[in-house]
């Protein structure tokens, strides 16, 4: 990608970039592709940033007026339902759970769903349920069908993943994007990259439990004031 369909996707400037791309100890943008292609090719050792630049990079982002417009309309949709379930497997499935938990302590009763062989056809049709996924890539199978099946049994969907590109994306009404590196190595140099096993998830999962709480807040003030 060219740096400004790069800034038009992360929904930031081209200065924040070469910003960035300096941090990393690039001269420029072309330079840090190169690196990043270099390091993609490296089997194994992933690079992990002690800073918390990026997550400061994100609460900036959330404080838009877009993005809080966003909010604002997921928080209306949740507070306006008879019921919300959290859908996530793997490090996803540890924040749905704790989102449900949440939001349950919020007044707004809420349940979570991390089985991805949950027996999604024993659900009767759930009219007034807005369903919450959580997923970084937005491209896990197992995820997507889920969504798919309580979005076929009429729930209304609300995304919380790493970008507007994916599967999930297309499925739900509503998504909100956090745009964090995604960090992901071989635990054994000995398994192939396609062996579940073999990958480890570093990923921050600190900008889906921030936009969790953001929501459950929303909501109970929503709820307050009926």
């Amino acid at each position: 990608m060219r740096i400004r369909e790069f800034a038009s996707d992360a929904h930031v400037s081209t200065t924040t970039i070469l910003r960035f791309c300096k941090k990393m100890g690039c001269d420029g943008y072309s330079e840090f592709k190169l690196k990043m292609k270099e390091h993609i090719g490296r089997k194994g050792g992933v690079h992990i940033p002690e800073d918390i630049s990026e997550l400061r990079v994100f609460l900036e982002r959330m404080d838009s007026k877009t993005y809080q417009q966003k909010l604002d309309e997921a928080a209306s949709m949740i507070a306006q339902a008879d019921r919300v379930i959290c859908v996530g497997i793997s490090n996803s499935g540890y924040v749905a759970q704790y989102a449900a938990r949440y939001f349950s302590g919020f007044g707004k009763f809420c349940i979570a769903i991390t089985d991805p062989f949950y027996p999604m056809w024993q659900l009767n049709i759930m009219q007034n349920t807005v369903v919450l996924v959580f997923s970084i890539s937005g491209e896990v199978s197992q995820v997507a069908q889920i969504t798919e099946q309580l979005k076929q049994r009429r729930c209304r969907i609300i995304s919380i993943k790493n970008t507007e590109k994916c599967t999930v994306a297309q499925i739900a009404e509503l998504n909100l994007c956090h745009y964090i590196t995604m960090r992901r190595g071989d635990n054994n140099a000995d398994f192939t990259a396609h062996s579940m096993e073999a990958i480890l998830d570093y990923t921050s999962q600190a900008p889906a439990v921030i936009v969790a709480e953001t929501l459950a807040k929303r909501v109970a003030g929503r709820l307050q004031e009926e």
